[in-house]
């Protein structure tokens, strides 16, 4: 079996573990970023931005000092967080609608976190290396992003 779904796999099975022992959401998305940077490699930014009074708003996170606010449709999370889809950015310097809110930060995937057709904000990770994130991150993170959804009362 590849080692980066191994990597996953395993990663679900402690995000459960966490799920099953809080019910806090925003403790539940501090844990779930520590767990994310802590997993994958060369990682720069591992968090959550919560939709609020229609922008995103900096939630729990991993990593440097960060942008706070991110009007819809603005930035990669912006823009994911509009269309309700995931996205992959290989190289952010040469994505035309990136914030720079870190310069080592190489690559990037944002997952839409929706219930019921309701935007709650969006996973953000960002990493050192360019063309860090493909398809098997996608589906992992979806799948990361669902159970946390899921855990949410």
């Amino acid at each position: 079996m590849d080692k980066k779904v191994e990597m996953y796999e395993l990663m679900l099975l402690q995000l459960k573990g966490l799920l099953e022992a809080e019910s806090n959401w925003i403790a539940n998305l501090a844990n779930s970023s520590a767990l994310l940077n802590e997993t994958l490699a060369d990682t720069v930014f591992a968090g959550y931005y919560l939709y609020e009074e229609g922008e995103l708003i900096l939630g729990p996170f991993q990593g440097r000092v960060s942008c706070t606010r991110i009007k819809l449709g603005k930035g990669v999370c912006g823009e994911s967080a509009e269309k309700k889809q995931t996205l992959i950015v290989e190289n952010v310097k040469e994505h035309e609608n990136y914030i720079s809110c870190d310069s080592a930060a190489m690559s990037e995937i944002v997952v839409p976190l929706v219930a019921q057709g309701q935007l709650l904000g969006v996973l953000d990770l960002d990493s050192s290396k360019i063309g860090s994130y493909d398809a098997i991150d996608q589906r992992f993170l979806e799948e990361f992003a669902t159970l946390l959804i899921e855990s949410k009362k």
